[in-house]
Formats: structure tokens, sequence, C-alpha cells
């Protein structure tokens, strides 16, 4: 694992540990240490603070291109947009700000050792739209996940009903079906149901066969480590 910070870095691997399927391998406290540990131990996943001395960005780069095995997880202080931009087109593949629940890093984990995309759900919306790299929106698009009753509105939506008439076929209020709307709009990062429409047609034609992007909630560290269903961390 790797974070400029001691306790943050004992604390991050106490709480992977004691899920049981997570193994720490080492840990490190630089960029360099990021790109030495990722050569030795070829861990099935790197956890990482952006705010550690060296260019945390071109070790990320550098990791993915050359172990694209592993995967890599932003876990920081530092939720803006821009950063998680900067952050997932040069290879990361989940990104979790430290103010979050021991909950989400570990599900953020799960989800990117298996092969999935993470980012936290509170500006997953923003990141999405502000991925620069089309293939990278795409991604994330493709696999952004709606509840069973959201994709039922959506549905109707794509069907051009009103909020009156979905009401009504799902046997719900008009409010609640407003309320689905604002949280549609919010995921979707869009402004109306139009945008929303839209949006939802780009993620029922978007690319198959990518991987699923998981939307969380909310911790702090550099780690890589090994998922064995268990799994190698440093």
């Amino acid at each position: 694992m790797i974070d400029g910070h001691p306790v943050t870095l004992e604390g991050l691997a106490h709480v992977l540990a004691a899920q049981g399927t997570f193994t720490v391998v080492a840990r490190g406290r630089s960029a360099r240490d990021a790109l030495a540990i990722a050569e030795r131990h070829r861990p099935d996943l790197i956890i990482l603070d952006l705010a550690i001395p060296g260019n945390a960005i071109s070790a990320i780069s550098e990791v993915a291109a050359c172990y694209p095995g592993i995967g890599i997880v932003i876990f920081t202080a530092a939720p803006g947009v821009d950063y998680a931009v900067n952050a997932m087109e040069a290879g990361a593949r989940g990104y979790v700000s430290k103010s979050c629940l021991p909950v989400e890093i570990v599900g953020a984990a799960k989800a990117v050792a298996t092969g999935n995309t993470y980012i936290s759900q509170n500006f997953a919306g923003e990141v999405i739209t502000a991925l620069r790299n089309a293939s990278v929106r795409r991604i994330a698009m493709q696999a952004l996940r709606l509840s069973a009753r959201e994709d039922q509105i959506v549905q109707f939506l794509l069907g051009g009903k009103t909020n009156k008439e979905i009401a009504s076929q799902l046997g719900i209020t008009e409010r609640t079906v407003k309320h689905y709307m604002t949280v549609l709009m919010q995921k979707l990062n869009a402004r109306n149901r139009v945008e929303v429409v839209i949006a939802a047609q780009k993620l029922r034609h978007g690319p198959a066969g990518q991987p699923d992007l998981v939307l969380g909630s909310q911790g702090s560290g550099d780690s890589s480590f090994r998922f064995d269903g268990r799994s190698s961390l440093s």
C-alpha cells in the first residue's frame, strides 16, 4: 500500500485485511515506491493516494501500461473532478474519497480487483461527463447501473410517456415519479427529462462487453493488493 501517512497505511491495511479476502504484500510512500512494488510484487490491486511525493499520475500511467493486470484505485482527499479525470484517463479504475466509510473502500477494492470500475456515487456523474477520452467515457456510461425501478422509469421515458402515464402504469403516485426523475437527472448528470432520455439511449446503445462501473458512496491511502477471493495488496 502507498500513502504518505503511516497511520493511514496502518488503518487501511487493517480494514482490508479484516475482510479475509485481501493480503497486503507491500507498502510504500511515494510514486517511485508504487512503480517498484508493481514490478516486484505484481499485486492484483494498488490503492493509491494522489498526494504522495513524486508524480502520482505518471506512476499510474506507467503501471497501467507495463502491468495491465494490476487494478489501480485512487483513495484520496482530492475529490475534484479534474483530479478524477486525470487519474482515470491515466489508467486508474477506481476513485474513492478519503471521506468515505470503510465499507466503500472495501467495495471499490473488490470491484476493481474483479475487473470492474468504481467511482464514488457523489461525483460519478460529473466525472463521466468530464472525461475527455471518449473511449473511457463510453466504458463508464455503458456500465452505469440503475435500480430496477429507475430502469422501469427510463423505459417509459423512452416510450414517450408522461409522468402521469408512468405513475398509472406502475401504480405509484406522480410525486414519486418526479422523485425518480430527480434521482435520474443526478445520476445521469442531466438537466431535464430530454437529457435523461438522451443519456439513457447512450446507456442502451453503448459498446457491449465493457467492464462494469460500480457507483458507490464513500476512505485513505495507497495500496496494492491481491484478490484471491483472496487478494494481494501493496
